[in-house]
């Protein structure tokens, strides 16, 4: 088990969630797009943004592809600056 998946999981049972809610690669690709397609530091407030949306309902898989799309978006946009 790597260090990121033994942190996870302790994360995970300290908040008392279910380990059901996470899908880690997810969360990753999303926090990865972001940082590459706007700056670095919005890779941590896209990842508690999709959290907040996720905790009021939203699906994580349909949270995830819309901020994907912000971001490949934003960074096309700054391409043709």
């Amino acid at each position: 088990m790597s260090v990121l998946d033994e942190w996870t999981r302790q994360a995970i049972d300290e908040l008392g969630l279910d380990p059901a809610v996470l899908d880690q690669r997810l969360v990753l690709d999303v926090a990865r797009d972001v940082a590459h397609g706007v700056t670095r530091p919005a890779a941590p407030l896209g990842a508690f943004l999709l959290g907040v949306v996720v905790g009021q309902g939203a699906t994580l898989a349909e949270a995830a592809d819309r901020l994907t799309r912000l971001a490949q978006e934003w960074s096309r946009r700054d391409a043709g600056r």
